[in-house]
């Protein structure tokens, strides 16, 4: 038999398939595997240009694949400010301070990733951030992206600081009371107004930003990312990086549909998904339903408990996303819907329902993102439709005393349907799972850190955390599923692409609170290596 272009040996591996669960060696030939078994059998692979790598009995995974990314927002990010670990007001100024002087040209500065928890109040105002710089324009965008502060200079600028641009649903520009721009900016439709005045980075740029955000994706053991944001114009980009050699990891991108979109304007995801090579797939279409449960902009059944006749909005009323739904479906197009609360995950499954009716069943794997809050009877929903729960687990709290504000804007009594991963398992959903990048961190293993380490906010309420398996299946094999993905990738079985992480230890010998300690050391997507950190 010919020999293998790599032969890993000595490994922990998990293959997600449930035919063969574990093994101790892989052969890859090409850009597929072509062996998984014993040490003793591995041996008839080697030849004299094999590639042995000796896995000193650390785990040997399918590649990750991220069912919820931002590859291209999150990699435009990259040139920004980063806010992500910034704990306080005076640790802001000092990262816009830093960054402003570092980069005296550019004009508009614009920072990304703050928690509510670092702000006095979980707010910012003009002012606030006119005494960290004024005479430039400054936008800081939430670490979720539905929340946007903009000093004086930013609002000025884009005609919102006394005009009353309209805005977008469920957005909101807050004013003070003599009706002059406060600061803060909550939704797309409201900071888009602002964004919208910064120039776009020029095309060269937004590809070397690209290729940092994908070699990132593959340095942290990613070899698929489900990219939630896209048009025919970001796919451009990345068959662009992919003829050049220079994506290392497979891309499914969808078509952004917004509100007020025609049914006929589907025909571009249709050509996106006729436009699908190798590595950069379409066939998706993403729709947001609501806000966050934050800033009490996602879709409530119930009213939230500090704001009485609050229920939150949404994007899309219930008889236009209906209709989108029906259409997408009949073109044979997947749907991802952005859902927070309960009442966008109910107006959503009613929109797939009504798909379902009016074309018929089909494999359709129509899915829902984010799922933080669920109702009760919508449980037995997803395994009736045959929709697929996306779920995200770093945006869960980890305990009852986190300074999450999510905490406070639900009461109790709804915590345990709340981010609740097994019991909508149970209820017979498949999770696939993934990060939301930016929003929380790229890194799997922070991912499955949240997963694991999550205990009951109060006593009584479920324990919805996975086990281990259970984890890693839904960052391969689940995720392969729900991308359709999963006869030729999600597994280490022979005949499917070699997209291989192999880890710095035995993931299943670490304990849960040390999963963060454990980082890749070599990454394949079909074959080629796209991140090494190996000693020796």
């Amino acid at each position: 038999m010919p020999d293998a272009d790599i032969l890993l040996t000595n490994a922990r591996v998990f293959t997600a398939n449930p035919a063969q669960p574990r093994a101790e060696a892989v052969a890859v030939r090409g850009n597929q595997i072509v062996f998984v078994g014993s040490n003793a059998d591995a041996g008839q692979w080697r030849g004299p240009h094999t590639r042995l790598i000796d896995a000193g009995q650390c785990s040997l995974l399918p590649g990750f694949i991220d069912s919820h990314f931002h590859l291209l927002q999150g990699s435009y990010t990259l040139g920004d400010i980063q806010l992500d670990a910034v704990e306080s007001p005076v640790e802001l100024a000092a990262a816009v301070a830093e960054f402003a002087a570092a980069h005296p040209a550019q004009e508009w500065l614009v920072g990304h990733g703050l928690h509510y928890s670092a702000l006095p109040g979980q707010t910012l105002t003009r002012r606030q951030l006119d005494a960290v710089i004024a005479e430039r324009p400054l936008v800081l965008i939430s670490y979720d992206g539905h929340t946007a502060w903009a000093n004086t200079e930013a609002l000025r600028r884009a005609n919102v600081l006394t005009g009353r641009p309209p805005v977008g649903p469920n957005s909101q520009i807050k004013r003070e009371a003599d009706g002059t721009a406060a600061g803060e900016l909550v939704e797309p439709g409201a900071y888009n107004l602002v964004l919208d005045r910064i120039p776009p980075p020029a095309r060269a740029r937004k590809l070397e930003l690209l290729r940092q955000g994908a070699a990132l994706a593959a340095s942290l053991g990613l070899t698929g990312v489900h990219n939630m944001y896209g048009d025919a114009e970001q796919m451009a980009l990345l068959t662009a990086l992919e003829s050049q050699g220079e994506l290392p990891l497979r891309v499914y991108m969808p078509l952004h549909i917004r509100p007020g979109t025609p049914p006929d304007a589907l025909a571009e995801a249709v050509q996106m998904r006729q436009d699908s090579t190798a590595n950069v797939r379409g066939g998706l279409v993403k729709f947001f339903m609501d806000g966050v449960i934050e800033t009490y902009t996602g879709l409530l059944v119930d009213e939230y408990p500090a704001q009485p006749g609050n229920r939150g909005g949404a994007l899309f009323g219930a008889d236009e996303f209906n209709q989108l739904a029906i259409e997408a479906d009949r073109l044979g197009l997947q749907m991802a819907v952005h859902a927070v609360g309960d009442g966008a995950v109910r107006r959503t499954l009613d929109g797939f329902a009504a798909a379902r009716q009016a074309n018929g069943p089909r494999d359709s794997r129509h899915r829902v993102e984010h799922i933080e809050l669920i109702h009760p009877d919508d449980l037995p929903r997803f395994a009736q439709l045959g929709v697929i729960a996306s779920m995200q687990p770093a945006h869960a709290p980890l305990t009852g005393s986190d300074p999450d504000p999510w905490l406070r804007r639900i009461e109790p009594g709804r915590w345990a349907c709340s981010f609740a991963w097994q019991t909508i398992r149970q209820a017979g959903a498949r999770l696939a799972f993934g990060s939301d990048w930016p929003v929380a961190s790229a890194n799997p293993l922070d991912g499955l850190y949240f997963a694991r380490n999550r205990q009951p906010w109060a006593p009584g309420l479920p324990d919805q955390r996975p086990s281990l398996a259970e984890a890693l299946a839904g960052y391969t094999r689940d995720a392969a599923f729900a991308e359709f993905a999963e006869s030729r990738r999600g597994q280490v079985r022979p005949a499917f692409l070699a997209d291989l992480v192999l880890l710095s230890h035995d993931i299943f010998a670490v304990p849960p609170e040390n999963l963060r300690q454990v980082s890749p050391r070599l990454t394949l997507c079909g074959g080629q290596i796209t991140f090494e950190s190996l000693s020796g």
